[in-house]
């Protein structure tokens, strides 16, 4: 599928959900935790300021192509950020949120598990 092929509302709607259980996935892996500590940690690091510290690192990591869906992503019109995230900080997380749901609807999971794992080492 080309890139065009979801709007990215749908990108990073999945992407969301694709982003959050990679980040569940890495926690449940790293060792027995409450489950009350395990939502702390993936909150923590699925918020919008989050996402966005992970952008600039993944740009040099990404294809042309892969790069036009993060760019486009972010350029999006996303509506009003959250309270606790500046506008840059969401535009730069829907990028991610878009990225990875691109990857993931285009059959590229495996992709998208590279990606996570090297910003998940940061």
């Amino acid at each position: 599928m080309e890139n065009n092929a979801f709007g990215n509302p749908a990108l990073a709607f999945v992407g969301d959900a694709v982003y959050s259980l990679l980040v569940r996935e890495a926690l449940a892996k790293a060792g027995s935790r409450p489950s009350k500590a395990l939502h702390s940690l993936a909150v923590r690091d699925v918020c919008a300021a989050a996402q966005s510290r992970v952008y600039n690192t993944l740009l040099p990591l990404l294809s042309a192509e892969e790069t036009a869906v993060m760019r486009r992503g972010r350029n999006s019109h996303c509506g009003a950020p959250p309270k606790s995230a500046s506008r840059v900080e969401y535009q730069e997380s829907t990028g991610v949120e878009c990225l990875f749901g691109w990857l993931w609807l285009t059959g590229r999971e495996a992709r998208a598990q590279e990606l996570f794992k090297e910003i998940s080492q940061l």
